[in-house]
């Protein structure tokens, strides 16, 4: 069950109302996510612009799927782990690779440190070496990519953390 209503841009005010409204004009709805987080502007305009920054990311797609999928797995937002196991399954990422991201590995010894690397930098940043970033680089990763998993981890974080504060669960309906 919710703990937050969904706000529309004529429930929301000030700065949410504007971007809810802007949001609504350009995609004709928002998710129960966005809606609830209109709430707090800062945490609104914050996951939005982290986003669209994310999205320019230089780490494969693919495989940042399957960074947020282990994160997701982790923290256990239910709502985000199904988002995140979609997308993958529509870039081509199969079953058996899903299953691996959820307990945070790969069968492929590149994304699998890729994937070790976001976990620690969930759990434990202190824990990094040098050794394991030059492992990274050895495996083909360059530093924007290696230090795009940061912001990957954090919008993740972000999200789930939110969505588990506001009660949104895979098939929770929110009202208006």
């Amino acid at each position: 069950m919710p703990r937050l209503t969904r706000l529309t841009p004529d429930t929301a005010v000030g700065a949410s109302r504007d971007l809810l409204a802007d949001l609504v004009s350009r995609h004709g709805q928002v998710g129960d996510m966005v809606s609830t987080m209109a709430h707090s502007p800062a945490v609104l305009g914050g996951y939005l612009q982290l986003s669209r920054a994310m999205g320019r990311a230089k780490l494969d797609r693919r495989i940042s799927e399957r960074i947020s999928i282990a994160v997701q797995a982790l923290q256990g937002c239910g709502l985000c782990l199904d988002a995140h196991v979609g997308a993958a399954r529509a870039m081509g990422v199969d079953e058996e690779e899903i299953e691996r991201a959820r307990t945070g590995t790969s069968a492929d010894p590149a994304i699998a440190a890729i994937i070790a690397l976001a976990l620690q930098v969930h759990r434990e940043p202190t824990s990094i070496t040098d050794e394991q970033v030059d492992a990274l680089r050895e495996h083909g990763y360059s530093d924007r990519a290696i230090a795009d998993v940061v912001g990957v981890v954090a919008l993740n974080v972000l999200t789930g953390a939110f969505n588990l504060l506001a009660g949104l669960t895979p098939g929770s309906d929110t009202g208006e």
